[in-house]
C-alpha cells in the first residue's frame, strides 16, 4: 500500500503550505523591528536628509538670506562636460544663481559617508561642507558664518 494514502488531506505539503505563517522553526513573517517613527527605520539617505535639514535650519537662523537659497543632495558629483578631471571628489557644490533660478548648494551623499564613519562624525561633516559652501556664497570666511567652524 502506497504510504501517502495514509496522510490526511488537512495536512499541509510542500510549497503548497498557506503563506504568512511561520514555520516548524520559528521563520516567517514577522513584524518590523521598529516603530516607523524610530531612527532606527529610516535609510541612510533618509538619515543623511535629515542632517543636512538640519544644518540648513541651524545656518538659516542666523543667516536669514539663505531662504532664498535652494539645497539639495545628490549621490555623487557627476562630471562636468569639457571639464577636467578633478584631482579629489568634492563633498560639495554651489551652483551660482543664474537669470531666474535661484542660488544652489549641493551636497554628495556618498563622499561625504565615505569619509566619515558614524553618525556624529557625519552629522559635522555635512554641517562643514555647508557652511564651507555658504562661506563661498556669502564672500565671507567660513569662520564668520559659523564661529564653531573647525572645532574637533
Amino acid at each position: 500500500m502506497d504510504s501517502s494514502a495514509h496522510r490526511s488531506s488537512a495536512e499541509p505539503t510542500g510549497p503548497s503550505r498557506r503563506s504568512g505563517h511561520r514555520d516548524r522553526h520559528g521563520r516567517g513573517l514577522r513584524g518590523p523591528l521598529a516603530p516607523p517613527q524610530v531612527p532606527i527605520s529610516l535609510t541612510r539617505s533618509e538619515l543623511f536628509d535629515d542632517y543636512v535639514r538640519e544644518s540648513v535650519e541651524r545656518l538659516e537662523r542666523r543667516w536669514p538670506q539663505l531662504v532664498d537659497v535652494e539645497f539639495a543632495v545628490q549621490e555623487v558629483p557627476l562630471p562636468e562636460p569639457g571639464a577636467p578631471e578633478p584631482d579629489t571628489v568634492p563633498l560639495g557644490r554651489l551652483i551660482p544663481a543664474k537669470q531666474g533660478h535661484k542660488s544652489r548648494i549641493v551636497v554628495y551623499r556618498r563622499p561625504v559617508e565615505i569619509r566619515a564613519k558614524g553618525r556624529d562624525e557625519r552629522a559635522a561633516l555635512v554641517h562643514e561642507v555647508l557652511i564651507e559652501q555658504v562661506a563661498d556664497l556669502l564672500g565671507l570666511s567660513p569662520d564668520a558664518i559659523d564661529p564653531r567652524y573647525d572645532e574637533d
